[in-house]
């Protein structure tokens, strides 16, 4: 049991992994040890840089474009989902494709496709680098346009006010998102959006646990990779409500002037994020004195997608020691 007189570390949960994300591994290892290498990736599967290394080890190539894949074999789909160009492109050269595109993106490109049928010019809340953001525009590219703040809405436009709806990244800050919703409101009255939101339900939780503690923390430390949106989202949220806080990919990029002072520190993890590089971070903390350790759970979180059928085909046809991983 920890002590009750050191320094103060609060672990929130939930904290990492999403269920999207357990898929997307699950699915390259399977792969892996189904079909054996090579099996090609495209792009990171999930935005983790110790995962996507990991993976590389166990013999899974990524690759920037499917076109880097020879004619004929197994590419896989990241989590983030693809554009139907990429589909497309994937058929033209044999490939066989397993894809790994988390369920809750799916439903962003089936109505992103529904309303460009139904005749709207659709608005897409999201950054517009990101991986997700470019397999959603693809759906409809000549009916979408991309904004990713209240002040870009201003200078949109669209052939007809009255036919317009908005669908967003699932891996956006909830109260950003909300003024950007606003702000589409204002100029488009009769704007539509999405029958539930896309904001996906670990991307909410995770913002909703930082909330709770924020503000009887000194510090917040979100382990993450750069380029992960939920755990940047974190770290913004967190800023936003005067905590302190820093994106980590792991123990070793906390600087000590950052414990300077602090008595109470709140850990989580992004949802691409693995719990051993959590577990070492409570580890290096508690080396620094922070001994008074509380889990704080905010709710629970008990979704399971199921798998591509693909790898479902793999796991039946394979001998029962195979999968036992």
């Amino acid at each position: 049991m920890a002590s009750n007189n050191g320094k103060k570390l609060l672990l929130l949960k939930p904290r990492g992994f999403c269920a999207g994300v357990v898929r997307a591994i699950d699915v390259v290892r399977i792969a892996l040890e189904a079909f054996g290498p090579p099996i090609y990736v495209r792009k990171e599967i999930v935005h983790n840089s110790f995962v996507v290394d990991e993976l590389r080890g166990k013999g899974a190539i990524f690759v920037d474009s499917e076109d880097e894949v020879p004619n004929g074999e197994r590419i896989i789909y990241s989590a983030h989902g693809v554009s139907p160009e990429v589909r497309s492109n994937s058929r033209k050269r044999g490939l066989r494709v397993i894809d790994a595109t988390c369920p809750l993106v799916t439903k962003v490109h089936v109505e992103a496709v529904k309303f460009a049928k139904e005749g709207y010019s659709l608005i897409l809340i999201g950054h517009k680098d990101h991986d997700e953001v470019i397999g959603t525009l693809g759906e409809a590219p000549m009916v979408t346009q991309v904004v990713g703040s209240p002040q870009q809405v201003e200078h949109l436009t669209v052939p007809d006010p009255n036919r317009v709806a908005y669908l967003t990244q699932t891996t956006l800050s909830l109260d950003e998102t909300k003024d950007i919703i606003a702000a589409l409101r204002k100029k488009f009255p009769n704007i539509k959006g999405p029958a539930a939101q896309d904001i996906c339900y670990a991307t909410e939780n995770r913002q909703v646990a930082v909330k709770q503690v924020a503000s009887e923390s000194d510090l917040l430390l979100v382990v993450g990779s750069e380029n992960s949106s939920n755990s940047n989202r974190l770290v913004e949220v967190a800023r936003n409500l005067g905590t302190n806080a820093h994106l980590i990919d792991s123990c070793n990029d906390i600087e000590a002037t950052w414990l300077q002072g602090v008595e109470t520190i709140a850990l989580t993890a992004g949802a691409s994020a693995p719990e051993c590089l959590v577990e070492e971070t409570v580890n290096f903390l508690r080396s620094k004195g922070y001994t008074n350790m509380q889990e704080l759970e905010v709710m629970p979180e008990n979704v399971r997608f199921g798998l591509p059928p693909e790898i479902v085909e793999a796991i039946a046809a394979a001998p029962a020691t195979a999968t036992a991983d």
